[in-house]
């Protein structure tokens, strides 16, 4: 098969730990040919959805793992696969990008599934399992966040549409910076902030559960560093390995018809205790963590789905 990946520039990423690469790894293997591409170099040209890009082959060799060919303009309806794989923020530029590769939809599968990557955003589709996630506020408004606060005491803010860990704040009961964050966040920002209350569980790890078009497949935990409040690993959080729990695999049974419905091929979870607190589906991470500690091919699992898919 022919294979797009619309990414961040691949010379930057970490061969051990990135996700894009470890599936790039895994279509070469299967003797699919590869081409780059950035969001920034996507572009509607009188009807067809183009790309400037390179063709490339990768090899797990750090500095050296991705070989790069000459820059050429595609059409991407000849492609039978295309991966949105960029890094959010998800912000208007990265909205508009799954406008364009939506018009792919009658030649190309795009994984996952651009209309509900745009519809199914990290911190939102949650709330269509209210039983299942802990109490949530999403407001703008300064009164809606301090009741929800004076009500449960100690929460989390964080931006509504950040990532990686970045601009999250625990406050507890004894805290007075909320209004000074508000103002902090408004002041940059039209989005507002999400709000949920703070799960003590967290200290003994926030958990990544990977699911392969709709099926739970294996997680890792991810324990914050000392004195640390998110365990990112972006921001020095500790992968551990981890099994699922009974609960776990209750949240996925009730999440994962919807996403295989919808085109979510590779979706990572945040569970914190008994809670889900996320569903991740714009670029999710994980897969090369949970592959060494459980000694699984999960690269190769996605891409029997995606083949399953194309028939």
């Amino acid at each position: 098969m022919k294979i797009a990946f619309q990414m961040d520039p691949i010379g930057a990423v970490d061969i051990n730990a990135d996700s894009s690469f470890r599936l790039a790894e895994e279509a070469q293997a299967r003797g699919h040919t590869l081409f780059f591409y950035t969001p920034d170099d996507l572009a509607y040209r009188e009807g067809k959805i183009t790309a400037r890009g390179q063709d490339f082959t990768v090899q797990r060799v750090q500095g050296d793992h991705a070989q790069l060919g000459p820059v050429r303009d595609v059409d991407l309806a000849g492609f039978d696969v295309v991966w949105l794989r960029q890094d959010p923020p998800f912000d208007m530029h990265y909205i508009t990008s799954t406008h364009l590769l939506d018009r792919l939809k009658d030649t190309t599968l795009v994984v996952n599934d651009p209309f509900w990557v745009r519809n199914f955003p990290e911190k939102l589709l949650v709330l269509d399992f209210p039983d299942l996630t802990p109490p949530t506020t999403i407001a703008r408004n300064l009164d809606t966040i301090k009741a929800f606060k004076e009500e449960h005491g100690d929460v989390i803010l964080k931006p509504l549409y950040g990532n990686g860990g970045a601009g999250v704040f625990r406050l507890d009961r004894g805290d007075r910076n909320l209004t000074s964050l508000h103002e902090l966040f408004t002041g940059f920002s039209r989005e507002p902030l999400i709000v949920q209350k703070f799960l003590p569980a967290v200290s003994k790890g926030d958990k990544r559960v990977i699911l392969v078009d709709g099926e739970a497949v294996g997680a890792i935990n991810r324990v914050p560093a000392e004195g640390e409040t998110r365990s990112n690993m972006h921001v020095g959080g500790r992968p551990e390995k981890i099994g699922l729990t009974e609960r776990d695999l209750e949240i996925c049974a009730r999440i994962g018809p919807l996403l295989r419905e919808k085109g979510q091929v590779f979706v990572g979870i945040d569970v914190i205790g008994d809670y889900l607190t996320e569903i991740n589906v714009t670029s999710p991470t994980g897969i090369q963590e949970l592959e060494r500690f459980d000694g699984v091919n999960i690269a190769g699992q996605i891409w029997d789905a995606i083949e399953a898919r194309l028939g």
